[in-house]
């Protein structure tokens, strides 16, 4: 279940507030396959299980910026915004991939507010630092710092 704020402003000096936590999501050859085929990338280390084996790993490993692209499915569970007009993704900072996402693994993301502020507009921008963890691995796979913005009614 999301941390709920009942609107924008009310993320507003919550710096350093721990989020809930997504769901745990296996990662499948099928979704790596998949993401190759969306973005051309067909390096074997990710989708030839059979070369993958003999490799660095052990196995084929999810892209970076697929598991990158999972914290769009991770946010939602994550943090829930309400009573705003609209919502856009401003960028990110600090993108880093610390631990390769092994084929078979359950990752998840977790949340924690860096910063909050109105801007120009009279908008709210959160910087909200997610962190997605490999299940039993005490280094996380990525940490991004996102930068969302949340436009009043």
């Amino acid at each position: 279940m999301a941390t709920i704020f009942e609107n924008p402003r009310d993320l507003l000096g919550k710096e350093g507030t721990r989020l809930d936590t997504s769901d745990w999501l296996t990662i499948e050859q099928s979704r790596i396959d998949a993401f190759a085929d969306c973005t051309g990338d067909h390096q074997w280390i990710h989708v030839d299980p059979v070369r993958a084996k003999d490799g660095p790993f052990g196995a084929t490993i999810a892209h970076g910026y697929l598991t990158l692209s999972l914290v769009n499915l991770f946010m939602p569970q994550i943090v829930e915004v309400r009573r705003f007009s609209a919502g856009v993704n401003v960028g990110m900072d600090k993108t880093r991939f610390l631990n390769p996402v092994i084929v078979g693994s359950r990752i998840r993301g977790t949340g924690e507010i860096v910063s909050a502020q109105e801007v120009k507009g009279g908008a709210i921008q959160a910087v909200i630092r997610v962190t997605v963890e490999i299940e039993g691995k005490d280094k996380p796979a990525c940490v991004v710092d996102t930068i969302n913005r949340y436009f009043p009614e």
